[in-house]
């Protein structure tokens, strides 16, 4: 059932009833339905009492008043069918904040979507304090809410510490930074956290900061995904990374899109994929890497068992050099790699000579 941009007013609400108690609907859509507060109350209150929702989107609605907060917070403690709820692209102040909290102390929501609801600061503190006792809620999506690199980081690493349920922690285009990846890390290590993937899209992290993600990797064990896109780790992130890659045994899918990474990053991976024997997938898109970075890659293809799915771009950087042969040009590089080309392909045959003699 969706009612996407269109207005729902009172009597339109009321107007739902004889259908809510008729059906249980797998998706309840209300986005952008410019609901207000005595509408929302009717009409969150009837989704309740019938249970007519599996899950609930009611993002985009900025006018949900004290009355409208309370119903949804009653219908996310009380429903025994509702299983996600998106409540995006809307502030949630403090007040909303407490109620929401409250209710998913009992809450048996395994999906809960807040992206863009301005939770930096108190709120995020109010939401994780519950969060840290919670055990139904499996996915928590935060993009978009501006969280910074210590107080909202702080919170981030308590709830990863205490919380045993979540398994996916989404906080796309924040503002982490390296600091807060630190304060995450702590958490995931300190913890014996069930945590399978961890998205860091656009975050202001560096190549800094790796130095703390890889002391925790060969902690973690359940960790499947991680996404790293649209942060400056350049070369230096990928070589601070590389044994604790090698050394953990969960990593199944790597994002790396847009990391600055050039071939001399895409050596160091050839390395990780050579040994790793259950990484699934590997996105290395919109990065310089070029024909040595390509050729390392293909090589490091011919031995790995795992890998199903190498991401890279349709159409490859071209090489700089005119009429002379292809060369790899590390960045930050103090001059070109020394002899071209065939240096690093003699390279390559060392380093595949020796992941032979291991296996």
């Amino acid at each position: 059932m969706t009612s996407d941009c269109e207005r729902l007013d009172y009597h339109a609400c009321e107007s739902l009833e004889d259908i809510l108690k008729l059906v249980q609907f797998d998706l309840i859509s209300l986005r952008e339905t410019e609901l207000e507060e005595n509408g929302a109350s009717s009409l969150l209150d009837m989704v309740l009492y019938y249970e007519s929702a599996a899950h609930l989107d009611i993002s985009s609605n900025t006018n949900l008043g004290i009355l409208g907060w309370q119903s949804l917070s009653r219908l996310v403690q009380q429903s025994s069918f509702l299983w996600r709820l998106d409540a995006c692209n809307m502030p949630i102040p403090e007040y909303p904040a407490q109620a929401l909290s409250k209710a998913l102390l009992g809450s048996r929501l395994t999906v809960l979507c807040l992206e863009n609801t301005r939770l930096s600061g108190r709120p995020l503190f109010t939401l994780v304090g519950t969060l840290k006792g919670n055990t139904s809620l499996q996915k928590l999506y935060l993009a978009n809410n501006n969280l910074n690199s210590f107080q909202d980081a702080m919170q981030l690493g308590d709830l990863l510490q205490y919380n045993r349920s979540l398994k996916s922690l989404d906080l796309s285009n924040n503002r982490i930074s390296d600091a807060g990846l630190e304060e995450i890390c702590e958490g995931l290590g300190a913890g014996k956290t069930g945590l399978r993937n961890l998205v860091l899209w656009n975050n202001r992290i560096t190549h800094r900061s790796m130095v703390h993600l890889a002391k925790i990797l060969p902690l973690v064990n359940t960790l499947e995904t991680v996404n790293l896109g649209h942060n400056n780790l350049q070369n230096d992130g990928i070589r601070l990374l590389k044994e604790s890659l090698i050394a953990n045994r969960s990593i199944r899918r790597l994002g790396l899109v847009h990391t600055r990474v050039s071939c001399e990053g895409a050596v160091t991976l050839a390395e990780f994929i050579a040994e790793s024997r259950q990484i699934l997938r590997l996105d290395v898109r919109k990065n310089p890497v070029r024909t040595g970075g390509l050729m390392a890659l293909s090589l490091a293809l011919k031995i790995n068992r795992s890998l199903i799915r190498l991401d890279l771009d349709t159409n490859p950087k071209e090489e700089k050099s005119q009429g002379k042969p292809p060369r790899c040009r590390p960045e930050g590089a103090q001059g070109e790699l020394a002899g071209g080309l065939w240096v690093l392909l003699l390279t390559m045959w060392c380093v595949f000579v020796g992941f032979v003699s291991r296996l």
